[in-house]
């Protein structure tokens, strides 16, 4: 893409200050690149994000409810430095993904509630500068779709060819 966008720069801290149209030329560019080889990168809906931060879970977050374990998990207010941090750098939840409960935001394909037109696109996981209670498997944030932040970043998912 040209370049970093990050405030917090790092090999393997996670791409952040990004919008969500950012993240959609990326993606253009990134399945350019493959060829369509082994299916078509995504931004996730929010129901397949909250599906994949559970891994099978029905608590608050993907390890219990407990707040108090979610250090342990996530880089959030309580233990972030505010800044993010390298991902991987918590524990991951049941099905090996890592950084769901905090470190940055991510931007999710949908529009916000029941719009099918407008700007406002959803973001899900709690940042880095976020109290626990915003970093649940159940949290949703709303943004207009230019907005860019250093809590604000992408994970990208595969759709299988057919």
């Amino acid at each position: 893409m040209g370049g970093n966008p990050s405030h917090y720069k790092g090999p393997r801290n996670p791409v952040e200050n990004v919008s969500w149209d950012d993240c959609q030329e990326f993606l253009v560019e990134l399945n350019a690149k493959t060829g369509g080889r082994g299916g078509k990168f995504v931004l996730p809906t929010q129901a397949q994000w909250e599906y994949t931060c559970r891994a099978g879970s029905t608590d608050k977050f993907c390890f219990g409810d407990d707040e108090k374990q979610l250090g342990k998990y996530a880089w959030y207010r309580a233990n972030s430095d505010d800044k993010t941090h390298l991902v991987g750098g918590r524990k991951p939840n049941a099905w090996g993904l890592y950084d769901m409960h905090g470190n940055v935001w991510e931007w999710c394909q949908d529009w916000y509630g029941t719009y099918k037109e407008g700007s406002y696109r959803v973001s899900r996981g709690g940042s880095w500068g976020d109290v626990g209670r915003n970093c649940q498997s159940a949290c949703l944030n709303d943004l207009g779709k230019w907005h860019r932040g250093s809590f604000l970043g992408l994970r990208v998912a595969q759709v299988p060819a057919d």
